[in-house]
């Protein structure tokens, strides 16, 4: 196989090179410092794998965008500390796997094997808490919006999901500004927030809502 590190520690990539040729068959096709980086490399040539170095922070919201971008890609986190919370909100990122910290190279090897093949392999505790959180995430989706969003107002969430301003979208939708602050106003409204950043947060996490639970449009909807 072979995989893409994104670290900006240049010892790591070195050490895990030469790890990777000792211990297993691996071929470390490129070191990125960030996740920028990354995103251009995915773009020219695809890996099978990518190692993502969470020991010294990584934004989840950039994560959960590249996996939702090359979703046959699997993305791995490494050095994760191996505990539930921080091993669900790799999952909800978009990691199909981790190596946590006190890993060693030969169990480093086989979870990169485990990723490939569709396994994750986990403490009873961990797995444990992966279903009890799943269970809670499906309940909570069910009141997540009371009031089901018109028509307009799925286009308009998820617009404001891609960053668009209250101008881009009246442009996007051929709408006056005034319209699209209404039904902005709705949105946040319909899924009890209070601001419009917490609605791009939340459409970005949970794009279906933009399409579920859909009212019909009225007659003459703008």
């Amino acid at each position: 196989m072979d995989l893409v590190l994104v670290t900006p520690v240049r010892l790591l990539g070195d050490g895990l090179s030469a790890c990777f040729r000792e211990h297993c068959n691996v071929q470390l096709r490129c070191v990125v410092s960030d996740l920028a980086a990354l995103r251009e490399f995915l773009a020219q040539a695809p890996p099978d794998l990518v190692l993502v170095d969470v020991t010294q922070g990584v934004d989840l919201y950039d994560v959960r965008s590249i996996a939702a971008d090359w979703p046959d890609i699997p993305l791995v986190a490494l050095g994760l500390v191996e505990q539930r919370q921080q091993v669900i909100r790799c999952g909800r990122a978009g990691f199909t796997g981790y190596i946590s910290r006190d890993a060693s190279a030969a169990a480093l090897c086989s979870a990169l094997e485990d990723v490939l093949a569709g396994r994750l392999a986990c403490p009873a505790e961990i797995s444990g808490g992966l279903l009890r959180a799943l269970f809670r995430a499906e309940d909570a989706l069910v009141p997540a919006v009371e009031a089901a969003l018109t028509r307009r107002e799925s286009e308009v969430l998820t617009l404001i999901g891609q960053g668009l301003s209250n101008k881009e979208i009246a442009r996007e939708l051929e709408l006056s500004i005034a319209t699209v602050k209404h039904h902005v106003h709705h949105v946040l409204e319909k899924l009890k927030l209070q601001r419009r950043s917490q609605a791009m947060r939340r459409v970005r996490d949970a794009p279906w809502l933009a399409t579920s639970n859909r009212a019909p449009a009225s007659i003459g909807e703008a």
